[in-house]
């Protein structure tokens, strides 16, 4: 591939390491340029910014991680830095002063390569978005520079020029359904279609049909043939969301979708050939529910090539304010209010634990777009909409008692406050009921289908209870 279009600026004061570089990077831009100092480099960036900037850090004038110019951060060109001191904290300050890479010498120059091609294929594709989508979301959708969230966008950009499967591992509300798309706008198949499923949404008996379609008179109702999603995601990606709530015995069955690359529509004999990258992501430990022999290792090791860990919010705390001001952007552009948070109101979302991680975050932005009271939102604004918000919380191991007699107490009074008789046996039922329901929806978020599931009764039989208990799935984020 020849980068008809692109420029690439090196900084490396070693003209041997200069020379490699430069005919290594060769057919990747038209126009490459070296230069030894950083007042060469500032002297060429003032003519106008490269596609792509490959720099060494010590260099005879200064360091240069410390001295990135400002204007390479605010036009996003990415920066791939080469250095001597393989330390830790060298490849720290590169994370920290965004870089797009960290490569230590001496480097692999296939390694160089391919890091170089990836970045400018990520220009591309950025420069190929229509303008309005490309100034609301100018980084699909996933906002940071922290340095956890620095290691997520190094490894989406390696992923760019392969197929391999993808794990995203986190809690639930972290964006993994942002980058699962991240990864398909920026690989391979961007021009295919992207297609999601979501495991715990889909009743287990009609996964294998969702996946892999079926034939008219496969069941009763199926009147006519139906794609699956493997069928409709062909020459995309197709994303598995809440893998970890996949049934075993459909495990088994993707597990040899994914070794033979074909499959069969349910009942049908025709061999349909499996032409999709897989991301899969899940908020549960899979390596945990493996031990427990609730997920096939095989199928684990399948879809774990590529893991992607995405870090809760309370572990990147210094993105907030950009979060913040990324989903007052969006209100405005449904007709939200606007509101403007400053350095007060900034440090109490900041000391908040978001238990609901990005997902939290936003709501708690709309919500203060209808909430506050003035244009300025104040620190009693946000206690008001996270107090609202809050969800029960778990008893503390020492406390047990006292929240069952808390819990029957209630109980009792409630009734006699109707009139009502105060049954033993109800009243046993009522409590152990509510508490374990409570536990298992903070377990699965809300999820009605996945905590059905794991009390073993159907979803119009956990509605029914809930309804009676007075317990509110939503209060747990379903």
């Amino acid at each position: 591939m020849t980068g008809a279009n692109f420029s690439i600026l090196i900084v490396e004061d070693d003209p041997a390491i200069a020379l490699i570089i430069s005919e290594a990077l060769r057919d990747e831009a038209a126009q490459i340029t070296t230069v030894a100092t950083l007042a060469e480099r500032d002297r060429h960036l003032a003519l106008g910014l490269p596609d792509l900037m490959v720099t060494d850090v010590m260099l005879p004038d200064g360091d240069g991680l410390d001295s990135l110019p400002p204007a390479l951060a605010a036009a996003d060109v990415p920066v791939i830095v080469l250095s001597a001191q393989n330390t830790l904290d060298t490849a720290v300050r590169a994370a920290d002063r965004g870089s797009y890479d960290y490569l230590p010498k001496p480097f692999d120059l296939g390694e160089l390569i391919a890091s170089a091609r990836a970045a400018l294929n990520r220009r591309r594709s950025a420069a190929a978005l229509p303008a309005p989508l490309e100034a609301s979301s100018p980084s699909h959708g996933l906002v940071g520079r922290a340095a956890s969230m620095q290691a997520v966008y190094r490894t989406i950009a390696r992923l760019a020029s392969n197929d391999l499967a993808v794990l995203i591992l986190g809690e639930s509300g972290t964006g993994k359904d942002l980058v699962a798309r991240a990864i398909h706008a920026t690989g391979q198949r961007q021009n295919g279609p992207f297609v999601a499923i979501n495991m715990a949404a889909i009743p287990r008996e009609l996964i294998e049909s969702e996946l892999f379609g079926h034939e008219k008179g496969a069941f009763t109702g199926a009147v006519a043939r139906k794609t699956g999603r493997f069928e409709q995601a062909a020459g995309g990606t197709l994303f598995l969301d809440e893998i970890g709530d996949m049934p075993v015995e459909a495990q088994t069955r993707l597990l040899r979708v994914l070794q033979s690359g074909e499959y069969n529509r349910v009942v049908g004999h025709a061999v349909v050939r499996a032409d999709v990258r897989i991301v899969a992501a899940t908020h549960r430990d899979i390596a945990e529910m493996v031990g427990a022999g609730l997920f096939r290792e095989d199928l684990y090791y399948r879809l774990n090539v590529i893991p992607v860990a995405m870090p809760p919010l309370r572990e990147r705390r210094s993105d907030i304010a950009a979060l913040v001001e990324h989903f007052v952007a969006e209100g405005r552009s449904v007709g939200l209010p606007q509101r403007r948070f400053g350095a007060a109101p900034i440090a109490r979302l900041e000391a908040h634990d978001w238990p609901g991680n990005v997902r939290e975050l936003a709501n708690v932005v709309q919500r203060l777009a209808v909430l506050a009271r003035d244009n300025d939102v104040i620190g009693d604004d946000i206690d008001l909409v996270l107090g609202r918000m809050a969800a029960p919380s778990p008893p503390e191991p020492g406390d047990k008692a006292d929240m069952l007699g808390a819990e029957v107490t209630r109980w009792a009074r409630q009734q006699l406050a109707r009139s009502a008789a105060v049954p033993l046996h109800d009243a046993l039922a009522d409590i152990v009921d509510a508490a374990l329901l409570r536990t298992v929806l903070a377990h699965t978020g809300g999820n009605q289908l996945a905590t059905a599931r794991l009390l073993g009764i159907n979803r119009n039989t956990l509605r029914k209870r809930l309804s009676e208990i007075g317990v509110d799935a939503g209060a747990f984020g379903g």
